[in-house]
């Protein structure tokens, strides 16, 4: 009998995860989890979902997801010639995104990153795309690897088109 169980993701519930020794090594993703995601939830300003790998009960990663708005003036011009002629269109905010320091080079971040694509392009919110604000340009360069773009004129805020979403998912 195999004592491995797979990761899996679940919406935040403070009864069955435990947040208290997550460290990611940034410390307002780090004291956002462990004091103010669940307010959020509640709240209903952002989903947070968390990866754990049971029977254990310890967060190993996190996101969230909210509704947001992008200026239609913000995108590509060559994406925007494609689209209604809106100046402000409907998205997705991935705000936040961790992977516990001591999980990190086993590819959690790109598992949690799937799974709130998957997640976005699920909801029957209209969303023409998911938004990203990298913190740093460690974080743009995840998100480059993983195909967003980035905005012009703003070098750490990217996207990726809910039509490229689809395509990725198949």
């Amino acid at each position: 009998m195999s004592t491995d169980a797979r990761p899996v993701i679940d919406p935040l519930d403070t009864s069955r995860h435990d947040r208290s020794g997550f460290s990611c090594g940034v410390e307002p993703l780090d004291r956002y989890l462990r004091s103010q995601a669940s307010q959020d939830a509640r709240r209903r300003v952002a989903a947070p979902y968390v990866l754990v790998e049971p029977p254990a009960s310890a967060v190993l990663g996190f996101y969230t997801l909210s509704n947001t708005s992008i200026q239609a003036a913000e995108l590509p011009a060559t994406f925007v010639k494609t689209l209604p002629r809106y100046p402000v269109l409907p998205a997705t905010l991935l705000g936040r995104l961790a992977v516990d320091a001591r999980q990190r080079g086993r590819g959690r971040g790109t598992v949690l990153l799937l799974d709130a694509l998957r997640r976005c392009l699920r909801s029957e919110t209209a969303s023409l795309a998911v938004v990203v604000d990298a913190k740093d340009d460690a974080a743009v360069s995840f998100y480059e690897r993983h195909d967003f773009l980035r905005l012009p004129d703003q070098p750490h805020r990217l996207f990726m088109p809910m039509t490229e979403i689809a395509q990725l998912f198949g």
